[in-house]
């Protein structure tokens, strides 16, 4: 930890790094229109003044503008990476050296150095946490107890973070308000099927060079995220086979077209796997053991606990980089099982994370949720919030304006009819 001439607190690679950021961070702006418009609003109303807020997020081009928009409105912000790999230094640099965000972060952090910003995170005292996993959320609860009077409420993105507080408002032990912003239209739409579908791709071929075109990809599971992925595979030309737990999104995928099978029977047939389901262990010990040689295996789900790499290591008599983000298992059978990005966010730890215009969204909801829970503090009920629909309704509106486009307005004659019960046929 240092203190930069702005007497900012941060724990980052390289300050020098910063104007290559801020380039950078230019450039992903032109294509995030609609929290440019936020970041402007709330520079002039500061609808988060006096708030203290943490925000725990993958340290990206896009998160910068969150970031700039959380300052414009008055907050107190402090950021720290969601995730060992997802971190883009650069970026980093410039919010410390050019924007005056403390941030703590850098790819390849340790998990002791994770698990250390996530104290520092919570030693920010925040009335508000962004969260990206609940990390922080849970080690507040359960380390954290005499902090709870401070939190004015949580925001939540991932599907694997809006399980965690799900659990914990079963348990009786979420106290304060939560955002589900995962599941606003104008996240989970365009964020998870198209943001996730390119990007996976994106740091999968970067990481590997490969053709998908005649491969078979194997996808576990058909949420959005999944949705996106066996779309972006199959548009490259790729033969798409789907596993679920879930019969109604099986059925779907089918009527999507793609093949659907247990696990089991997929290993033998793919040569890449996809994990998004957000659960443990998808690809386990059964499952490597009837791969084909060089089979390829990544994760998009949000922890790195999708592929049992565990189980893999104790199978592997050798372990190699062969590429960067690109590990090679040799197996005691003689085959071999690759594996992309350490098993954690594949088009994070290979790539540059989601293209910016989908990010715009997402983070629209993300500042919009923090104001709503300033607004209305004191008035939420502990436990999950949907975003509400005049939000989503809004972002959407911006982002059509933004594209130059229009859409129909009901005339008075349709209002009448939609919200009428003795209208009929006539």
């Amino acid at each position: 930890m240092t203190t930069t001439a702005t007497q900012l607190k941060h724990d980052v690679r390289d300050l020098a790094l910063a104007t290559q950021g801020r380039q950078r961070i230019e450039w992903a702006g032109r294509e995030m229109p609609v929290l440019r418009q936020i970041q402007e609003r709330f520079a002039q109303t500061k609808p988060l003044a006096g708030v203290r807020l943490t925000a725990c997020c993958h340290v990206t081009t896009e998160t910068a503008h969150l970031a700039i928009a959380l300052k414009n409105g008055g907050a107190d912000a402090l950021l720290i990476a969601s995730n060992p790999l997802s971190t883009q230094d650069d970026v980093a640099a410039s919010l410390v050296a050019d924007y005056g965000v403390p941030v703590f972060a850098m790819k390849g952090e340790d998990n002791a150095t994770y698990l250390r910003h996530v104290q520092t995170a919570l030693d920010h005292r925040p009335n508000i946490i962004i969260d990206d996993g609940s990390d922080v959320v849970a080690t507040l609860v359960k380390e954290r107890q005499h902090q709870l009077s401070d939190i004015i409420g949580t925001t939540e993105e991932t599907t694997t973070g809006i399980v965690r507080l799900k659990a914990m408002f079963n348990d009786g032990v979420l106290s304060f308000p939560a955002m589900n912003v995962n599941d606003a239209d104008t996240k989970h739409f365009f964020d998870n099927r198209y943001g996730t579908g390119q990007s996976t791709l994106d740091g999968i071929i970067r990481a590997t060079n490969v053709l998908l075109a005649g491969k078979t990809v194997v996808v576990a599971g058909y949420g959005w995220c999944g949705k996106g992925v066996a779309l972006r595979a199959r548009g490259m030309g790729a033969n798409v086979i789907v596993t679920e737990i879930n019969p109604v999104r099986a059925i779907e995928a089918v009527m999507d077209g793609f093949r659907v099978m247990p696990m089991a029977e997929a290993a033998p047939l793919g040569n890449l796997f996809v994990t998004v389901t957000g659960n443990k262990h998808v690809i386990r010990k059964e499952h490597f053991e009837v791969m084909k040689d060089g089979a390829m295996v990544c994760n998009s789900g949000h922890f790195d606990i999708e592929i049992d790499l565990k189980a893999l290591k104790q199978m592997a008599t050798e372990v190699k980089q062969v590429r960067d983000f690109t590990e090679q298992y040799c197996l005691s059978s003689g085959k071999s099982v690759i594996v992309l990005g350490e098993g954690r966010l594949v088009n994070l730890a290979a790539a540059e994370g989601h293209p910016s215009a989908v990010m715009d969204m997402s983070f629209a909801n993300q500042a919009l949720a923090c104001e709503y829970l300033v607004t209305q503090r004191g008035s939420l009920t502990p436990g999950l919030h949907s975003v509400p629909e005049e939000v989503d309704q809004e972002i959407a509106r911006l982002k059509l304006k933004a594209l130059g486009l229009t859409v129909d307005s009901l005339t008075p004659e349709q209002e009448i009819y939609i919200n009428s019960w003795t209208v009929g046929t006539e």
